[in-house]
C-alpha cells in the first residue's frame, strides 16, 4: 500500500518524528554507513519513492509513504 503526501504532511510527519523521543535524533538501526537523522532517511525513503512512481508514468506527488504487509505465518514481508 502506498499513501501520497503532500509538502504539507511532509512537515507534519517531520513534526511528528521530532515529538517521538525514540525516532527524534537517530534510527534505531542505522546501518553502518548512513550517518543521517532519522527524520532525514524517511524524507529521503518517501520522497524516492514517490519518484520512483513518477517514472513508471504515475501522478506526481512530494512524497510517497509506502507501506509492507507482513505475513507472520511464512515469516516474510510482502510489498
Amino acid at each position: 500500500m502506498a499513501v501520497p503526501l503532500s509538502p504539507d504532511e511532509v512537515e507534519r510527519k517531520r513534526i511528528a518524528i521530532f515529538k517521538h523521543q525514540s525516532q527524534k535524533d537517530r534510527a534505531l538501526f542505522p546501518g553502518p554507513y548512513d550517518s543521517r537523522e532519522f527524520w532525514q532517511r524517511a524524507e529521503d525513503r518517501n520522497r524516492n519513492t514517490a519518484e520512483l512512481y513518477d517514472r513508471l508514468g504515475l501522478q506526481e506527488y512530494q512524497a510517497i509513504e509506502a507501506f509492507v504487509r507482513f505475513d507472520v505465518g511464512a515469516g516474510d514481508a510482502e510489498i
